[in-house]
C-alpha cells in the first residue's frame, strides 16, 4: 500500500476499511479509529481491519471495532481481508489460515474464472459454557436463560465462537426494538465482556432470519460471526436442521454446524474502492478539530 491509503470493502453490507499501519504517517489510536469509521468527517465503516504478524498461521488479522476497541473476530471481516488478499495478490493461495485474536481460522476462496466468488471460512468450535463466553454467574451452559430488560423477560442463549454473542429467538422480528434492547443487552452485567446481539425468528427447518446489534458498532446490515452464532444456537434448540441460510437485512449467507460444533460459513465480500487519507483529514487527527 501507498502512505496512508486504505480500502474500502463490504460483505453483505458489513463494510470494512482496511489499513497496513507500517504504512500509515500516525498512529492507530482508538481516537484515530474512531474518526476514520465515522461517517460524516472520515472515510465511514463498521470497523477496521489490519494485517499483522503471525507466527501460528499463514497470515494474521486485527479488527477494531468503531468505537476503538478490539474485536476478536469477525466472519464478514475475515472474508473481506481473504479477498483483499488474494485481489491484491498477496496470496496466490485459494486455501490458507489466518490468526485473529479469537483463535486460527481456515480460508478457502471459490473462484469463478480469476475472480473470487464466495469465500468459506471455518469459524471455530461454538461453546454454550458461561466460563467460555464469558456470562456472570455459576458455570453451566446458557440456554433459554431468563434475562430482564427494562420491565422484559427474553430468553436468551449465549454463544461464543472466539468472541461473545446473546441470542435471542422472537416469533416476529418487526416487533423488536433494536435500537432499545440491543445496546441493554450489549452492556448487561450478565456479558462482563459485553456482547454482540442478535434477535432472531425461525422461518423454515434451512433458515432463519436476524437482527443485528454488534459490541461496539450497532446495528449492521449483517455479520458473519453472528450469523453462525445465531445457526449453532437455533441449532442446540432443535429447531433448525444442521445446514441453512441466516438471512439479515444485507443478505444471506450459509452456515453448517457439526455434530462436534465446528461452525463453517460461506458468502460474498466486495471491495468497493481504493483511496488515500489526505493532509487535512490527517491534521484533524494531531489537532483534536
Amino acid at each position: 500500500m501507498e502512505r496512508n491509503a486504505f480500502i474500502k470493502s463490504h460483505a453483505l453490507g458489513n463494510d470494512y476499511i482496511i489499513v497496513d499501519p507500517q504504512t500509515l504517517s500516525f498512529p492507530l489510536t482508538e481516537r484515530a479509529i474512531r474518526l476514520i469509521c465515522d461517517r460524516h468527517f472520515g472515510v465511514g465503516s463498521d470497523g477496521i481491519l489490519t494485517p499483522a504478524p503471525s507466527v501460528t498461521a499463514d497470515f494474521g488479522l486485527r479488527i477494531f471495532n468503531p468505537d476503538g476497541s478490539e474485536a476478536e473476530k469477525s466472519g464478514n471481516g475475515l472474508r473481506i481481508f481473504a479477498r483483499y488478499l488474494h485481489d491484491h495478490r498477496l496470496t496466490a493461495k485459494t486455501r490458507f489460515t489466518v490468526e485473529t485474536a479469537g483463535g486460527v481460522v481456515a480460508v478457502q476462496l471459490h473462484l469463478r474464472g480469476a475472480a473470487v466468488d464466495r469465500i468459506t471460512v471455518e469459524m471455530g468450535t461454538a461453546t454454550f459454557r458461561s466460563d467460555r463466553i464469558p456470562v456472570a454467574g455459576p458455570l453451566r451452559e446458557v440456554v433459554d436463560e431468563e434475562v430482564e430488560v427494562d420491565g422484559q423477560h427474553l430468553a436468551v442463549t449465549a454463544v461464543s465462537l472466539g468472541n461473545p454473542h446473546c441470542v435471542v429467538f422472537v416469533p416476529d422480528l418487526r416487533r423488536v426494538d433494536l435500537h432499545h434492547l440491543g445496546p441493554r443487552l450489549e452492556r448487561h452485567p450478565l456479558f462482563p465482556k459485553r456482547t454482540n446481539v442478535q434477535f432472531a425468528q425461525v422461518q423454515a427447518r434451512d433458515r432463519v432470519a436476524a437482527l443485528i446489534w454488534e459490541r461496539g458498532a450497532g446495528e449492521t446490515l449483517a455479520s458473519g460471526s453472528s450469523a453462525c452464532a445465531v445457526a449453532a444456537a437455533a441449532v442446540r434448540k432443535a429447531l433448525v436442521d444442521r445446514t441453512l441460510t441466516i438471512a439479515m437485512q444485507g443478505g444471506d449467507l450459509q452456515i453448517s454446524v457439526s455434530p462436534d460444533w465446528a461452525v463453517e460459513m460461506t458468502g460474498p465480500a466486495i471491495e468497493v474502492y481504493a483511496g488515500t487519507l489526505r493532509e487535512p483529514f490527517l491534521g484533524s487527527l494531531e489537532t483534536g478539530g
